[in-house]
């Protein structure tokens, strides 16, 4: 019976998922992870695509992808992972599939669904005992900017760090709706500006540059900066900076 051709993404960004052949383990130590890494990085850097998350576990990983043109992912994957199992049959001297042939490749559909993905790929290693602060994940990489794998702004314009935060606190439960809660409405905003500044949203763009900039980078930590840019009609690359 032919395979089911794999549905493309409207978004472009796909969650994808792959195991071990048999559920056994595609890492045996951190220079396994630290190599498929590289070969992301390396695959990345010819093919232009995003990474939003990812997770490597000891039989599967999960990885959060946005592809610059459709079709990408096919190309990326079959590339990643031949490559991948090359290095890990000659390593340890195996031969035979290390990887099952259907890896998931699920299109995402909207901001909210992507938010919930995010989390739900950063608290795979809770669920088996680990700390969100897994050495093999994304989540660290939000927080301290020094993973160059990944693509953090895209989630950071849709909530600040404190809400991000604040959002992977909840146990993520596989029901991906919306988190209205943990965003800070535009209303929210404009009265924390007024109460904080003493002043309307829109004014902040006619102070001088370095008092701006201060408001601008505190702002930063718990607003989005889709959203600060919406409230104080500042452009978006200006926010961005900070």
């Amino acid at each position: 019976m032919p395979r089911r051709a794999r549905k493309l993404s409207d978004t472009k960004i796909y969650h994808i998922v792959f195991r071990g052949i048999n559920k056994q383990d595609i890492f045996f130590d951190d220079e396994d992870r630290k190599k498929l890494l590289l070969k992301l990085k390396h695959l990345k850097k010819e093919l232009n695509f995003e990474i939003y998350a990812y997770c490597l576990m000891s039989n599967h990983v999960h990885i959060l992808i946005k592809e610059k043109n459709w079709g990408d992912i096919s190309l990326i994957l079959k590339r990643l992972l031949i490559s991948y199992a090359i290095y890990f049959n000659t390593k340890y001297q195996r031969i035979g599939k290390l990887i099952n042939d259907r890896y998931l490749s699920i299109p995402v559909k909207n901001d909210y669904y992507i938010l919930n993905l995010v989390r739900y790929i950063h608290q795979n290693p809770v669920k088996i005992g680990l700390t969100l602060n897994y050495t093999w994940s994304s989540f660290n990489g939000y927080l301290n900017y020094t993973d160059n794998l990944l693509d953090p702004e895209f989630i950071l314009d849709m909530m600040g760090e404190k809400s991000f935060l604040k959002f992977h606190q909840i146990e993520e439960t596989g029901i991906f709706e919306p988190s209205d809660k943990l965003v800070p409405s535009d209303e929210e905003l404009k009265l924390h500006i007024l109460k904080t500044y003493n002043m309307n949203p829109v004014e902040i763009s006619k102070l001088d540059k370095k008092d701006r900039d201060i408001i601008l980078s505190s702002l930063r930590h718990s607003y989005s900066i889709r959203q600060i840019s919406r409230v104080t009609k500042i452009a978006k690359n200006v926010v961005s900076k900070f």
